[in-house]
C-alpha cells in the first residue's frame, strides 16, 4: 500500500492509501487512517485520479464527517470508561508496591502498579488483559460457528491491524482484531461468520454472502453497526 496525494481545485491535496490488486472497479473506504483506495492493476494513476476528482465531493464529505465523529484520545487512568461485549467496564487503577495481575468483575477493572500516573503501563498491562480475553472469547465462537457451518475448526490468530477486523489466508487460518472483543456478541459473530465463510468461498460472490447468511442470518445489520461502532473501538490502542 503507497501513499499518494489527490490535488483538487480549491488547492488542497487529499491524502490517500492506494492498494492495487486484481479486480475491475475502483474500490473507496474511509477508514481511521483516512481514504483507502482499491484499485485494478491494469488502470493508469493519471485515469484513476481523474475518477478521484470526480468523487473529490463525496470523498470530502465523507473525511469530514469522520473528524466529526472521532473520538478523543483515550487517557488511561483510574475512572476511565472501557467495553466489553457491548457493556461499560469502569478502569479502577491504584497505587502498589509491585505490579499485579489485572482483576476483573463484572463492570469493573482493576489495575495496580507501583507507578499508576504511567499510562504507558497501564495501556499495555489492559491490552495484553484485552488480548488474552478476546481469544478465549473468539476460539468458543469460531468452534461453535465452524459446526454450524459444516467446517473443520481453523487455527485462530489475534490481529492488531488498523484497517481490518478480519482475515482468512488461503491456508485456511483465521486472524480476528482482538479490539473486536469491545463490541456487542452479534457484532463478533459477523466477523467470525464472514471469515469463516472464506473457507468455501475466497471471495465476496453471491454464493460467499449466501453462506454468511446461513449461520449468520443478520449479517447485514451487523456490518451496519460495525461501521458506527469503528472509531470506538479503535479508541484503545
Amino acid at each position: 500500500m503507497s501513499q499518494h496525494h489527490l490535488p483538487i481545485p480549491d488547492g488542497v491535496a487529499i491524502p490517500y492509501h492506494l492498494e492495487r490488486r486484481s479486480r475491475k472497479t475502483v474500490g473507496l473506504k474511509i477508514s481511521p487512517d483516512g481514504l483507502i483506495v482499491h484499485a485494478p492493476n491494469r488502470i493508469s494513476q493519471r485515469e484513476l485520479e481523474r475518477m478521484l476528482l470526480s468523487k473529490a465531493d463525496w470523498i470530502i464529505k465523507k473525511l469530514k464527517a469522520q473528524q466529526e465523529n472521532k473520538i478523543e484520545q483515550f487517557t488511561w487512568e483510574d475512572g476511565a470508561s472501557l467495553m466489553m461485549l457491548g457493556n461499560p467496564i469502569l478502569l479502577s487503577v491504584r497505587l502498589d508496591s509491585v505490579s499485579r495481575a489485572l482483576e476483573y468483575e463484572p463492570g469493573r477493572l482493576s489495575v495496580a502498579l507501583p507507578n499508576p500516573e504511567n499510562q504507558t503501563n497501564i495501556a499495555r498491562k489492559v491490552q495484553l488483559w484485552y488480548k488474552k480475553q478476546a481469544l478465549s472469547d473468539f476460539a468458543r465462537r469460531i468452534a461453535l460457528l465452524s459446526a454450524k457451518l459444516g467446517v473443520k475448526t481453523p487455527p485462530l490468530f489475534m490481529s492488531s491491524a488498523r484497517l481490518r477486523w478480519g482475515s482468512c489466508n488461503s491456508r485456511g487460518e483465521v486472524r480476528l482484531n482482538w479490539r473486536l472483543l469491545q463490541a456487542p456478541p452479534h457484532i463478533i459473530n459477523y466477523v467470525v461468520a464472514h471469515e469463516l465463510a472464506h473457507l468455501k468461498e475466497m471471495n465476496h460472490s453471491a454464493k460467499f454472502w449466501a453462506i454468511v447468511e446461513r449461520i449468520c442470518p443478520d449479517y447485514k445489520t451487523a456490518e451496519k453497526e460495525l461501521k458506527a461502532w469503528s472509531v470506538r473501538l479503535h479508541q484503545i490502542g
